[in-house]
């Protein structure tokens, strides 16, 4: 981010010093009709860094599509999530590992 200017910081400072009271809004029409307003819009969940291994092919598949593989992977785990009922994990039973053949 780029520093203010000082005349930046001097209208700043201006607008900082007014009081509500003071402050004209005769030209900005009240908005009483709040139907057409998107909830959540700006929303952000927080993230959290996790480390992940996932086959080879599937992050190759991801990647086919261009850049952002990850919040691709996000957005497929949270529509897995929210396709099971209120978030839970699925009933059946969790898969078994593949136990490692030594030769």
């Amino acid at each position: 981010m780029r520093k203010l200017s000082t005349g930046q910081k001097r209208d700043i400072a201006a607008i900082r010093a007014k009081k509500d009271q003071t402050i004209d809004f005769s030209d900005i029409p009240a908005v009483v009709d709040w139907s057409g307003a998107e909830i959540g819009k700006f929303y952000r969940p927080a993230k959290k860094s996790v480390t992940m291994r996932l086959d080879e092919d599937v992050v190759s598949w991801l990647k086919t599509y261009g850049k952002g593989y990850q919040t691709r992977a996000n957005l497929l785990l949270r529509h897995a999530m929210a396709s099971t009922e209120q978030g839970a994990p699925a009933t059946a039973a969790r898969p078994r590992q593949a136990r490692r053949s030594r030769p």
